[in-house]
């Protein structure tokens, strides 16, 4: 495939089909692009829409988020999983509440954000033509340019997005070719096992971020002794939720007191 004829099959799904009212297409504001990304790190796009949307009026600029206790955070993420996004996300906010950043290697210095999100701010807050890869956009590039190749690398997926990205316009490019391949993937088109990036996500049910997420989720209640939080999810998993109790306590997630167990301030 050419890249005239790509940039049209995509232009043309996301101008019928686009994803055009997600609420962080809204925006260009770096700050909101950030809580999307953080959020949308491995969790489905239609389980982060109402936390985003609580999230951004609870905090609604960086400023407000730096400044609120990591409890306050931690309660508004509950629900969302993996909880130490939040925590990163405030100390990101820490420090864009004392600087202004635009450049790509400067964001990829902050708490939580590696090359691809300091890319996606780059592009979808500034229109930056950046090259940036996640999920969807490697299922599209493989699916049209790769069809019967096996263990294709970032790399190779990576030269032929910098072919195809059309100069001034990767905030619409990049929201278009999500979209696209969100589209082939719900087709049954999903090609990510090919891609030697590809890692299978573990069951949530008996993991340990399971255990995680309910200890966090009683400690957003009130404070609890460790033998409540130990035994919490059943004798044959006590060991296991206090592995996660100790996690949690060397994150910062958590805090101890005399012996009772707390969110960390």
């Amino acid at each position: 495939m050419t890249t005239a004829e790509f940039r049209a099959v995509v232009w043309r799904y996301y101008r019928a089909h686009g994803r055009h009212d997600l609420p962080w297409r809204k925006t260009r504001d770096p700050y909101k692009i950030l809580v999307s990304e953080v959020m949308l790190q491995q969790t489905q796009v239609e389980r982060v829409i109402p936390f985003y949307a609580e999230f951004t009026r609870r905090f609604p600029t960086v400023r407000s988020l730096a400044q609120a206790p990591l409890s306050d955070v931690l309660k508004c993420w509950q629900g969302l999983g993996y909880n130490r996004r939040a925590k990163l996300l405030r100390s990101a906010a820490k420090i864009l509440a004392m600087r202004k950043i635009a450049d790509v290697s400067e964001f990829e210095k902050l708490p939580g954000v590696g090359p691809y999100t300091a890319r996606a701010i780059a592009a979808f807050a500034y229109d930056t033509d950046v090259v940036f890869i996640e999920t969807n956009i490697r299922t599209a590039v493989i699916h049209h340019f790769f069809a019967t190749q096996e263990k294709i690398s970032d790399a190779e997926v990576e030269k032929i997005l910098k072919r195809v990205l059309p100069e001034g316009r990767a905030r619409e490019w990049y929201s278009a070719l999500m979209d696209y391949g969100a589209r082939l993937k719900r087709s049954g088109n999903s090609h990510n096992a090919r891609s030697n990036a590809y890692a299978k996500q573990s069951r949530f049910a008996g993991s340990l971020r399971e255990a995680r997420g309910a200890i966090l989720r009683e400690l957003s209640k009130g404070a609890l002794p460790r033998a409540r939080l130990s035994g919490l999810l059943g004798v044959s998993r006590r060991a296991q939720a206090t592995r996660a109790l100790k996690a949690l306590q060397s994150e910062g997630l958590v805090r101890a007191k005399r012996g009772t167990f707390s969110l960390a301030d």
